[in-house]
């Protein structure tokens, strides 16, 4: 059972359970808790009632995160939304906006079966034979999020003026600028690289962009996607941006660019790049032209997120006092590193080759 202070109380979440959720059968005690994932991005929670059905709980970071971030409202309002699409999501339970009952707003969503390969230890359990499916089922599920028509699942009035990839830009770099971080020279290379090759809008009108599109956010299980979680970053935005993303945190065997985050896919039997794409393009109808862009920007992006998580480290607020002089440093390298990834991918095919290769 988790420590109150973990993010989760279990007896404060039991009473708001006995009057909000009849569902959640309870016992004498308070439902059992326990954290499964978190750290500087959204924190996850298995609850498990008297009946011993397990649910999943969803809540902020404890401290030290912008107050604009980590809306649970935003991420419950997609989730709910996706509930009945092609798009497998888990079944939401229930939504409290009660800060006063576990010191954030959180949400409770049934639970889903299946490994979610968070590194590349967690990928090992899934099973070889059953890596290529699931590689290209990533690329369908994705496809499948990029064809829901926002207006029909209520999420129109999310749309905003301007275009998606500038204010990703804009936004993202104002953010680096704004923390501890200065090492930025990479960064802001990149940065004015991407604006200044920047493709042509897309047609048509935005669709849904998961924003942080990878296996480490799915569940698998026989060669199948059976939950897409952690919606805190969706938006209406550019389809491409997600499937950059997913690209650049595919790591394979002799890559010469970093992925952007750890993951099962160097392993055997998980299917190349290219296969990813071509299965996704094949899927949506979209040209993959432009896609070097996408996955220029999606390492530059997780420079930019490096910048924060670096600061909140620098300054103690990541739960576990301030980090070691040798920590911080590999923090900064790997953040320049992603920049200049960034500026190198620009010069790459859609798989990651070299362009002529």
């Amino acid at each position: 059972m988790t420590d109150a202070h973990d993010g989760v109380d279990p007896v404060a979440l039991t009473r708001w359970l006995a009057a909000e959720v009849p569902q959640v059968e309870l016992g004498d005690g308070p439902v059992a808790v326990e954290r499964i994932s978190g750290g500087h991005s959204n924190l996850t929670f298995r609850v498990t009632d008297a009946r011993g059905t397990p649910y999943a709980l969803r809540r902020p970071p404890t401290g030290g995160v912008l107050a604009t971030a980590h809306d649970m409202g935003r991420e419950w309002r997609f989730l709910t939304a996706l509930a009945g699409t092609a798009v497998p999501v888990p079944e939401p339970v229930a939504l409290c906006s009660d800060t006063a009952v576990l010191g954030a707003g959180f949400y409770l969503m049934g639970w889903v079966d299946g490994v979610v390969p968070g590194d590349r230890a967690a990928g090992e359990a899934v099973p070889e034979p059953e890596r290529r499916a699931c590689g290209l089922d990533t690329a369908e599920v994705l496809a499948a999020l990029h064809a829901v028509d926002p207006a029909e699942v209520g999420l129109g009035d999310l749309e905003r003026p301007g275009r998606y990839l500038e204010r990703q830009l804009r936004r993202w770099h104002r953010q680096a600028h704004a923390g501890a971080f200065t090492d930025l020279a990479a960064l802001d290379a990149a940065h004015a690289a991407l604006v200044e090759a920047m493709p042509p809008e897309p047609d048509g009108r935005p669709r849904i962009a998961h924003g942080d599109f990878r296996p480490g956010n799915l569940s698998f299980r026989g060669g199948r996607i059976t939950g897409v979680f952690d919606w805190e970053l969706a938006a209406l935005g550019e389809p491409l941006a997600d499937l950059g993303w997913l690209l650049a945190s595919w790591e394979r065997p002799g890559d010469t660019l970093p992925a952007i985050t750890s993951g099962p896919t160097a392993a055997p039997g998980w299917p190349d790049r290219d296969l990813v794409a071509t299965r996704y393009a094949e899927r949506s109808g979209r040209a993959l032209d432009q896609l070097p862009y996408w996955v220029a920007f999606a390492h530059w992006r997780c420079a930019c997120i490096g910048t924060g998580v670096w600061t909140r480290y620098a300054q103690g607020n990541m739960g576990s006092g301030a980090e070691s002089g040798e920590a911080l440093e590999r923090r900064r390298e790997r953040v320049v590193a992603d920049a200049e990834a960034a500026l190198a991918a620009l010069r790459r095919g859609p798989t990651g080759r070299p362009r002529g290769a």
